[in-house]
């Protein structure tokens, strides 16, 4: 009996090479004209920056685009977002460090941070950069938080991070209500609002919920967002905190093979139906939908090969490099970019697979390093370039690079 492993397997055939921008099948030619196997990222930060401008424009003044470093943290990608965003999200040093470095804030860091096990030397050098929003997840962070803004002799800003009990909204939102490291449950708020009141160096200006994944449905998101907002004024309003500051998080969906993407205008219409009160800021925190369709990811086929009748092609790379469609199960298609060179000489043959499917694999020892199964080809050989499009999100960051010691892929920008 066979064992499956993800991502799924779907009938589907590889993406013609056109849809591959020509810059991208120029670079990516020229990487190959190199001495070492092709492993590589490409990203063309003209496409993140359009998206951004396209999100912004959509939505009224009130609401804030802060990019999330963690969907992709290359330095010339962030670069080109940064003149199209309102802030950056970051839920690291690193990150911190290139938001700062990047985002040339004058005064306060348009800076959130978030994450469940912040360390004390995260939260100091956040309360040293004095960001706009911490986003505290539990009352021994508060606690952690005050006692090193008083050390500085500073004041922090702190959003309180929020578990809701539910979200009475349809669609395909993630609810909440489930246990959790993430924010504090919310019948628990009031009492850990009560406590934060007691400790000096601490300026509660919020929320932050994020209760939203991979969201396609434009209506939806902004019922939820509607949602956050008037959950925060009510919310604010039952424990004494003044209100400036609603962070609703990311969620915005990213489609794939046969979904319908996100309709940003629809969006935009309905969030300007919205009516925060005066000088509350509404926080959107998108990451993989401004960058996935930026970045490229290409593999050499180091090896196409025949098993019991089924074809492989093994790739210079695999979960190593790009682990995001074995992991979360996504049927993320590809196209075969021709490398006519081939130099492993007239007497060693160059084996193809053609007109046939094939199973996309890596080259880790482990079964489970399996990008894509039983996609139809029309030709691919030893030597041709496997491009996964849409890679420009949790890519490169989300990887395991350690694993069997392989060199890490490149990262270019066109």
């Amino acid at each position: 009996m066979s064992v499956q492993f993800p991502p799924s397997a779907a009938p589907l055939a590889a993406h013609p090479v056109e849809v591959l921008p020509a810059p991208v099948r120029r670079r990516l030619l020229e990487l190959a004209q190199g001495a070492e196997p092709v492993s590589a990222y490409v990203y063309d930060g003209e496409v993140a920056a359009a998206r951004a401008r396209e999100l912004r424009d959509a939505l009224p003044d009130w609401a804030a685009v802060y990019y999330a470093v963690k969907a992709n943290s290359y330095p010339g990608v962030v670069r080109a977002l940064a003149p199209y965003v309102d802030g950056f999200e970051v839920a690291s040093v690193s990150e911190l460090e290139l938001a700062l470095a990047t985002g040339g804030f004058m005064d306060t860091p348009a800076v959130v941070a978030a994450g469940p096990a912040k360390s004390v030397p995260v939260l100091t050098a956040l309360v040293r950069a004095r960001v706009e929003a911490i986003n505290a997840e539990s009352l021994l962070e508060l606690h952690r938080i005050s006692r090193i803004a008083v050390a500085e002799g500073v004041t922090a800003r702190v959003a309180l991070r929020v578990n809701p009990a539910d979200i009475p909204i349809s669609g395909s939102l993630h609810m909440g209500g489930a246990p959790s490291q993430f924010g504090v449950a919310e019948p628990d708020v009031p009492d850990v609002l009560d406590a934060a009141r007691g400790l000096p160096g601490l300026d509660i200006v919020g929320f932050h919920i994020h209760a939203a994944s991979n969201n396609l449905d434009a209506d939806s998101h902004a019922a939820y967002l509607r949602w956050c907002v008037e959950w925060s004024v009510r919310t604010a309003a039952g424990t004494g905190v003044e209100l400036r500051h609603v962070d609703i998080g990311g969620g915005i969906g990213v489609a794939f093979e046969g979904e319908e993407p996100f309709d940003m205008a629809r969006f935009g219409e309905l969030a300007a139906l919205v009516e925060p009160p005066v000088g509350v800021k509404v926080v959107l925190e998108p990451g993989r939908f401004l960058v996935a369709d930026c970045g490229w990811y290409a593999a050499e086929v180091t090896d196409v090969k025949a098993s019991y009748g089924e074809w492989f092609a093994v790739l210079r790379g695999g979960i190593n490099h790009f682990q995001l469609p074995t992991s979360w199960d996504i049927v993320h298609n590809v196209a075969v970019l021709p490398v006519d060179a081939w130099d492993a000489g007239e007497d060693c043959p160059r084996p193809a697979a053609e007109h046939t499917r094939v199973t996309v694999v890596g080259e880790l020892c482990t079964p489970e390093d399996t990008l894509l199964r039983d996609v139809h080809v029309e030709r691919v050989r030893a030597g041709d370039l496997v491009v996964f499009p849409n890679a420009g999100s949790y890519g490169w960051e989300f990887a395991m690079h350690a694993f069997l010691g392989h060199p890490v892929a490149g990262r270019h920008l066109l």
